[in-house]
């Protein structure tokens, strides 16, 4: 309302005022544009006061206004070059209309007076020359003007002086408008309808207008328009809806198949697919959108199946490419060993020959053939070898039917056998006798020359059988043939960690509470240690000291690594932790979870082939085959059983070839037979030269025979046994206690230390420690020393959980006391967790993994599959937006007046809900297995790049979908392109802003603050801005930027009679037109900035 002011400048501009000597006829138009080319000038007077004052809401106002239509802005409002025929009317009416027409002087004083008032409180000018309280003529009536008094000299351009104009008062002519308080006339703006009034009887007011003739004036009638301001204020002067007004002075109605909106000079054509009858003010574009919906639905169906059907056919062959390599494989098996039972039988006629035929051969080829004898086991004579051939084909025979002719060609298992007779070195398959040095050194081609699928499925499972038939052949050899390796210089060989430790105490901070004391021993290459206890021992912490992840606590004695006092960080890249949980992805296959760890996690320069046979080697070392392709599951989603998903969770870390393998519990809720699978697919990782500790609950004797060492804790953290599982039993005998028939030992001892069993010869349970101590010549802590002479625990100054009672003197600490100890112990953590977290350590693995482009691609993909595994989720979710598109876009159409104000306010906070509640599935559902991720060394970075990235999908998306219904249905006059712009940008946005709720707060409440946040946002952003603090919180709101994006863009489309409604509505919201590009700027940056945020978050909090 109130920038009406520099509207009025604008009407000026173009050339209102008209100068005629009453001249009729012929000459009328050729005195219509000598008038209306002299007003042309008046522009340039105003150009500097709309400039600083309506710059906000004008574009372009410091341009040269020229006739060829460059300015569309005041061309749209004041271009009345072909419409002339109002000024026409008006000479032919009142002669001289430049004596009537207002000078800039005039209109300055009628738009000052309009901004400083507005139009809502009052529509008169302040007091003049010529409307004052001591002179009032007719002409200052609304709708009445008058001609400069005769005599004196009337200059259109002169903007500081109001002439007096109070002679030959008439009503005001039709197309212009004459406001109360002057005497002149003002061209009305293209887009109004500016008849002279009629007088309404019934009510005494001057229809269209609404204003009343003055009581006392006998002589006067109504006169023209009165007031032009904005559509609420007055809403007769503009061309109603469904008509057009291509002048001031005329009105049509809108034609059939044509709509027109308010104010509008022009009707436009309806598009196909809308109803248009005849005076329409908006078309029924609903068509279309449901048109975009199901175009879009489709393009997403297709883009789902294909990818989906794609991913399907990958698989099945690859499926079929491993099926027939493991056949390949079996079968090449199944033929060596016939042919090594062959072997034997031809060798015992070998033999037999060997002693007739001795005579006929040299000494020199009986040594040989004696010397080749005991190299492969037989004779390579020629009639040796048609007595092998004749063993072979008598062995043979029950497999392979004989050829009934000899037209018919062997079969495959004959045509194998004859291949491995002609090349026994084969890389399709191996030498029994020479084992695989002779097979990698010459034959075996290597892992890159590899190249097709079925190429390294061969290779895999060619392997996998070899290692088989190596351990049934020899259980001494490892799982991939230690001895070969011991003699092949070329074969992958793993680090070995051994992991020493010394007095190792860890006490909380803060509140001194010691987890474990004093524990000595050490754990070594190639053993399985089992770590028992009972309930609340420290098993778990003490896993946690070995591997790095004890944060929060004191950390005294010393942990070596291969004897030296490293960092076990450094060691990261080749330490395998398995957490209790089975931390899985469970919308995953079997296959995808171990394929994905081995990929980011084995060596970057580890040929493809190799990493096959790694994955397979740990599929089918873990009974995994059947359920290989089948998804891991979730708690809504059934999967594969608990046992297979905890071998599943081994699996992760067995196929990273880890030096240090750390399990906490894998046995838990597992049978026997799933524990004893388990179990010896580490004893042939031992058999590798890794180092492997875990902690078991209630193992059976058979799998505690298992076992190498056992490190066996009591309450309080204090090691009761550490040595060798053979020996326990030697040792508990020895401090008498003997573990009775049919019991099974670690229970047993269990039991006694969690004291169900009362220990003999007067021990207490705080006893074992120091009896394990002493027996070892360790030194025994000086709290414990009481505990040597047998002094009872009372006497002792410990609790019942064998630690030393700490606290016992500070029972009597105030509340006060207590409060600040739990506040300096959650800030020390804080501290350690943020170290630990960003402090670098030295990488001393010997490993190089993929860097963070390659994690990047392989996390994309795996990201890629979940979501369209989350189909329906999103489908969902794309639903509600139509919901709420077509809800909003119905309830909340676009007001005319305030350019859609209301309804867009709804639109940022349906879509900033909707799509942040959406945003939080990205960082919250995979949490757990992203701290497992992250603490293995996977890279963070590439983590958070592909989630975001395959997130851009629904932020191109998301804005389409809820257009479709919104824009369709509420119909604004800005673009389609426009709204999705700026909805793109707000998408971005709010789901950067979802990122940070996401990963720093727990579900529950980021869910809550998705809802509060854009609620509370926009109710600031659309607050009046009575003072600066409203206006700067305003600012930093994103919602802000969204609503004046969406203003700005539909803003634009309305012009002419629209300016004086557009300039007051920006000026009311603060809005500005020129800030359209800075709108998008900043919510880009607001995203970005978020992203940076979230990013920071996620890896303060990844170890935590």
């Amino acid at each position: 309302m109130l920038p009406c002011v520099i509207i009025v400048v604008g009407a000026l501009f173009p050339g209102h005022v008209r100068c005629a000597d009453g001249s009729s006829g012929a000459a009328l138009p050729i005195l219509t544009e000598l008038i209306y080319g002299r007003l042309y000038n008046l522009t340039s007077l105003f150009r500097p006061d709309i400039k600083r004052s309506l710059g906000f809401c004008i574009k372009d106002v410091w341009i040269e206004i020229t006739l060829d239509f460059r300015d569309k802005e005041w061309n749209g409002a004041f271009n009345f070059t072909g419409k002339l025929d109002f000024v026409t009317n008006c000479i032919k009416k009142k002669g001289d209309i430049s004596r009537r027409v207002c000078t800039a002087a005039e209109i300055k004083l009628y738009f000052t007076s309009f901004y400083v008032h507005g139009p809502l409180i009052t529509n008169y000018v302040k007091p003049n020359k010529n409307c004052n309280l001591t002179s009032w003529a007719p002409g200052c009536e609304p709708g009445w003007g008058c001609s400069v008094v005769e005599g004196n000299k009337v200059e259109i351009r002169d903007s500081k002086n109001v002439p007096l104009r109070v002679d030959d008062c008439q009503p005001c002519c039709e197309g212009f408008f004459c406001p109360q308080g002057l005497t002149c006339m003002i061209p009305c703006p293209l887009g109004a309808y500016c008849p002279l009034a009629k007088l309404n009887k019934t009510t005494g007011n001057c229809d269209p207008y609404g204003y009343q003739i003055s009581p006392g004036q006998h002589n006067q009638s109504c006169g023209g328009a009165d007031i032009w301001a904005d559509a609420t204020s007055s809403s007769e002067i503009f061309c109603s809806g469904g008509s057009y007004c291509p002048t001031t002075i005329r009105k049509i109605d809108c034609s059939s198949g044509h709509y027109c909106r308010k104010g509008s000079t022009a009707e436009s054509p309806c598009f196909k697919l809308t109803t248009c009858p005849k005076s329409t003010a908006t078309q029924n574009i609903h068509a279309y959108g449901i048109l975009l919906i199901v175009g879009l639905s489709t393009l997403l169906i297709i883009i789902y199946n294909c990818s989906d059907q794609v991913l399907i056919t990958r698989e099945k062959r690859k499926a079929k490419s491993r099926e027939a390599a493991a056949r390949h494989a079996r079968e090449t098996a199944q033929a060596r060993e016939r042919w090594k039972s062959a072997k034997d039988v031809a060798k015992q006629h070998a033999f037999g020959l060997q002693e007739q035929f001795s005579r006929t051969f040299s000494r020199r080829k009986s040594t040989k053939s004696d010397h080749m004898l005991k190299i492969f086991g037989q004779s390579k004579k020629s009639s040796e070898s048609s007595s092998l051939g004749s063993a072979f084909s008598n062995l043979t025979k029950g497999s392979e039917a004989p050829p009934k002719d000899k037209g018919k060609q062997p079969g495959n298992l004959t045509k194998m056998i004859q291949s491995i007779d002609d090349d026994p070195n084969s890389h399709e398959g191996f030498n029994l006798q020479i084992g695989d040095k002779n097979l990698k050194k010459q034959h075996m081609p290597k892992g890159k020359q590899l190249h097709t699928k079925s190429q390294i499925f061969k290779y895999a499972y060619g392997q996998i059988e070899k290692e088989k038939a190596m351990q049934q052949e020899n259980k001494n050899l490892t799982f991939s043939g230690v001895i070969s390796m011991a003699t092949d210089d070329e074969a992958r060989t793993r680090p070995v960690i051994e992991v020493a430790f010394k007095d190792l105490t860890l006490t909380l901070k803060g509140k001194n509470k010691p987890l474990l004391k004093s524990v000595t021993g050490k754990i070594s290459p190639g053993r399985v240690s089992a770590v028992m206890g009972p309930s609340g021992a420290g098993k778990t912490t003490f896993l946690s000291a070995l591997t790095g992840k004890a944060t929060g606590c004191y950390v005294t004695g010393m942990i070596l690594i291969n004897g030296k006092n490293e960092s076990i960080d450094s060691y990261r890249k080749i330490i395998g932790f398995v957490p209790q949980d089975d931390i899985v992805h469970g919308n995953l296959t079997v296959e995808e979870n171990l394929r994905f760890s081995a990929r980011c996690r084995l060596a970057d320069d580890l040929p493809k082939a190799d990493k096959v046979l790694t994955i397979e080697r740990v599929i089918e070392s873990l009974g995994l085959q059947p359920v290989r392709d089948s998804l891991v599951g979730t708690v809504e989603k059934r999967g594969i059983s608990g046992g297979q998903r905890k071998r599943v969770n081994v699996g992760l870390e067995m196929v990273m070839e880890p030096s240090l393998l750390i399990l906490d519990e894998p046995t838990s809720g597992l049978d026997s037979s799933s524990s004893l699978l388990l179990l010896r697919a580490l004893r042939r990782e031992a058999l590798e030269g890794v180092n492997i500790c875990m902690v078991v609950h209630q193992p059976s004797y058979s799998l505690f025979k298992m076992f190498d060492d056992l490190i066996l804790l009591a309450k309080g953290g204090l090691i009761a046994y550490l040595g060798s599982v053979k020996k326990v039993e030697e040792y508990f005998s020895s401090i008498g206690i003997t573990v009775p028939e049919r019991v099974n030992p670690p229970d047993h001892f269990i039991d006694i230390l969690e004291g169900i069993v009362k220990p003999p010869n007067d021990l207490t349970i705080e006893q074992f420690p120091v009896r394990w101590m002493l027996h070892n010549g360790y030194p025994v802590p000086p709290d414990m020393l009481k505990l040597i002479d047998g002094l009872s625990t009372s006497s002792s100054g410990l609790n019942s959980g064998g630690a030393p009672n700490l606290n016992s003197q500070g029972t009597d600490q105030s509340f006060a006391g207590d409060l600040w100890q739990d506040v300096v112990c959650n800030v020390k953590l804080k501290q350690d967790h943020l170290q630990h977290n960003f402090m670098p350590s030295k990488d001393l693995s010997g490993r190089i993994t993929p860097g963070t482009l390659r994690q990047y691609r392989y996390y994309l993909g795996r990201v890629g599959k979940q979501r369209l595994r989350e189909a329906e989720i999103q489908a969902m979710d794309y639903l509600i937006l139509l919901l709420a598109g077509a809800c909003l876009g119905t309830l909340a159409k676009v007001d005319e007046e305030s350019f859609g104000v209301l309804g867009y306010t709804y639109s940022v906070i349906a879509v900033s809900l909707l799509c942040k509640i959406s945003a939080l599935r990205s960082f919250t559902l995979d949490r757990l297995e992203y701290l497992r991720e992250s603490s293995a060394g996977m890279s963070s970075l590439a983590y958070f790049l592909s989630k975001d990235t395959v997130d851009h999908f629904n932020t191109i998306v998301k804005p389409l979908v809820y257009l479709s219904m919104f824009y369709f249905y509420s119909d604004p006059r800005s673009s389609f392109t426009d709204n999705y712009v700026v909805l793109l940008c707000l998408v971005y946005c709010v789901t950067g802003i979802a990122y940070i709720l996401a990963i720093y707060l727990d579900p529950g409440p980021a869910q809550l603050w998705s809802v509060l946040i854009p609620v509370v946002m926009t109710l600031i952003a659309t607050q009046e801005k009575e003072s600066s603090l409203v206006t700067h919180l305003a600012d930093l709101c994103y919602p802000k930027w969204a609503l004046e994006g969406f203003i700005i863009a539909n803003s634009e489309r309305y012009s002419g009679v629209w300016l004086i409604t557009r300039c007051g509505s920006l000026m009311q919201n603060g809005y500005d037109l020129n800030d359209w590009n800075l709108c998008l700027i900043i919510l880009i940056l607001t995203g970005a900035v978020s992203r940076c945020i979230a990013f920071v978050c996620l890896m303060t909090k990844r170890k935590k």
